[in-house]
């Protein structure tokens, strides 16, 4: 198909299951969305081999809990999330991952084996374990285990920004956590914030505040919330001092590959010279710094809302005639 051999097609959800009415054993028709994903999007019914309609699972195949399904979405989820082995492990690989707390020498095949022996219930029992403990699991040499407790150990001076990405707030990503960051500059401030507050802040809408709310409400995550203080991780952002104000009140939107510097580099670079970066391209943009690759919707709406694009050396050079 274009190409490629396809083997799997997505089936997205149940709505799109019911919607196109299939049955086991159905010939259908498969198309790449956006020349890419295959998907499939009708069914040949004059070649149809049976009548026996496909059932949507009603439990998680992991654990069995009944799923559930929030009004509104359209994807089921298991409920179980602090028994369900995969929500475990999870969420505690989000929290080591190199855009989050970065911790070297810790992976996937760890985790799992850590989580199923019982050393890890949530990622703030990663600060309590001891090398005795690491150097026990199966296949762990005492090199590998010593990287682990030093990358555990060094993870505490990972910046508060990134700390509030870890911890795995539903809808809370990269920028949306560096913008909470910059308005509360405190996690204690943070859980005290209220829905206007949090719907004040850029970038924060009513699901993101909702969504906050909830998340320090729950008694789990406070537990979670006071291991990581306790085992000393930054709760508290940095006062940065700027190279410049040259970019001061300027909001970027960064896409696409670049060659000389990274996008977390340009980011930085951004920030660093007072301006602003958002992930979505807006009314309010004044600045898309695009790369190879960037993405024709960006263009197009860039282009339509009068944007101005600059490439990676015309920033570089802005930055530089400071």
């Amino acid at each position: 198909l274009g190409g490629t051999v396809v083997k799997r097609a997505s089936l997205h959800n149940a709505d799109q299951i019911e919607k196109l009415g299939l049955c086991r054993m159905d010939t259908v028709y498969v198309e790449k969305g956006g020349e890419i994903i295959p998907k499939i999007v009708g069914v040949n019914e004059a070649k149809r081999r049976s009548e026996e309609r496909v059932v949507y699972i009603s439990s998680c195949p992991e654990c069995g809990t009944e799923l559930v399904r929030n009004e509104g979405e359209a994807q089921h989820f298991c409920p179980n999330d602090t028994g369900c082995h995969p929500q475990v492990k999870g969420r505690i690989e989000h929290f080591i991952g190199r855009k989050a707390m970065d911790i070297e020498g810790l992976g996937a095949e760890t985790v799992d084996a850590l989580v199923r022996v019982g050393l890890l219930t949530d990622a703030g029992d990663l600060y309590t374990l001891t090398f005795d403990q690491v150097v026990s699991l199966d296949r762990m040499a005492d090199k590998s285990a010593n990287n682990l407790i030093h990358g555990v150990e060094r993870s505490k001076q990972i910046p508060f920004e990134r700390v509030l990405f870890a911890i795995g707030i539903r809808f809370v990503g990269e920028t949306v956590a560096k913008k909470l960051a910059q308005k509360f500059s405190t996690l204690d401030r943070l859980m005290k914030a209220t829905y206007e507050e949090l719907c004040e802040t850029e970038e924060i809408g009513e699901k993101i505040a909702l969504s906050v709310i909830q998340f320090f409400k729950e008694e789990r995550n406070l537990i979670f919330i006071e291991k990581l203080k306790v085992a000393g991780l930054k709760m508290e952002a940095e006062q940065k001092k700027l190279d410049s104000s040259v970019l001061d009140g300027k909001v970027f939107v960064v896409s696409g590959v670049f060659t000389k510097v990274s996008r977390d580099e340009l980011k930085g670079l951004i920030e660093a010279n007072g301006g602003k970066v958002a992930s979505s391209i807006s009314a309010k943009t004044n600045f898309v710094l695009a790369g190879d690759k960037m993405g024709p919707a960006k263009l197009e709406k860039a282009t339509k809302l009068g944007v101005e694009i600059l490439d990676e050396d015309a920033f570089l050079d802005l930055i530089d005639a400071q």
